[in-house]
């Protein structure tokens, strides 16, 4: 994989690999089947860490606790986010428990290492009458505003993420029920119904509109030259049919995603069928939208009390 310099060290880091990383990054490959982008930030995050341990004269099988620790208080020193070192430390963490799981290493020095405290940020999300006013901005009399308009029926109704949308093929929708197959993180795959305006969008875009783009590519949504539209290409039209929409804050694709999952919280879904349709692995993931549970047991709340009148 080609080497990426990361935030903890501006310098050039040194070309290290070692047979236990690359026996892990073997593991998340085949067992965990992380996307590319993931394990790009892997091997990134690896050779940050081999390279500092190389530096202080090291090696992985000699290293421990206070390598941990005095890796941390770099981080810390060259001004590194929270975020940012959880992140490293979450790739750590997984590196040394697997090392320990294959009899590499007897004791697991990671095991005590406390992730820095994140702050709870809540995600953004458009207004019911915002995401009208944005669906509503592409010219569905040309096949690039019909294109536009499906495709933002889609992110909507299905919650989906940029990728699984950029990779959806016409074979992954069953026109009869509705239903669209998506293949999420980890290549695993989840079924998700539409409604019935998002159905129409789709099913005359491919009958009538995907065609005049001349595919060359199995995608459903194409470009110009007939393939596959690039993650890029799907941001750039979001944010400029939010400015047409009136949006002036900073918006992606995720933030469709984000309404689509407060939206059916707001209107009474379980958290539990939310997790299911999004692909998230971890109720935890899906924890974030619970303030709109919140707010809507305080509405009740002050709506049927007797001492809220």
């Amino acid at each position: 994989m080609p080497k990426k310099q990361t935030s903890s060290d501006t310098s050039e880091t040194p070309l290290l690999s070692h047979s236990w990383v690359d026996r892990y990054m073997e593991h998340l490959v085949v067992v965990k089947g992380l996307s590319e982008n993931s394990l790009s930030a892997y091997d990134a995050d690896f050779r940050d860490y081999l390279s500092f341990l190389n530096d202080s004269g090291k090696t992985l099988e000699q290293s421990g606790q206070q390598e941990l620790f005095t890796y941390l208080l770099r981080m810390r020193k060259a001004g590194l986010k929270n975020r940012s070192i959880s992140r490293h430390l979450s790739a750590l963490r997984g590196l040394y428990a697997f090392l320990t799981d294959e009899g590499l290493i007897s004791e697991d020095p990671a095991a005590l290492l406390d992730n820095p405290k994140l702050p709870k940020k809540l995600p953004e999300f458009l207004s019911i009458e915002e995401v009208d006013n944005m669906l509503a901005q592409p010219d569905a009399s040309t096949k690039l505003g019909f294109r536009d308009r499906t495709m933002l029926e889609l992110l909507y109704a299905a919650g989906l993420r940029v990728s699984e949308l950029v990779n959806l093929r016409p074979l992954d929708y069953d026109p009869q029920s509705g239903i669209l197959r998506i293949w999420g993180k980890g290549s695993k795959e989840r079924l998700v119904p539409i409604h019935q305006v998002a159905q129409d969008w789709l099913d005359s875009y491919l009958a009538a509109w995907r065609g005049q783009f001349k595919p060359v590519d199995e995608a459903v949504f194409l470009n110009r030259s007939g393939k596959r539209l690039s993650r890029q290409g799907v941001w750039k039209l979001i944010k400029r049919y939010a400015l047409q929409a009136g949006i002036r804050r900073e918006i992606s694709p995720h933030t469709l995603r984000h309404s689509f999952a407060t939206h059916l919280l707001e209107g009474g879904a379980d958290l539990r069928v939310v997790q299911t349709l999004l692909g998230h692995a971890d109720i935890s993931a899906t924890e974030i939208y619970t303030h709109v549970q919140a707010q809507r047991l305080r509405a009740l709340h002050e709506q049927h009390h007797p001492r809220s009148k």
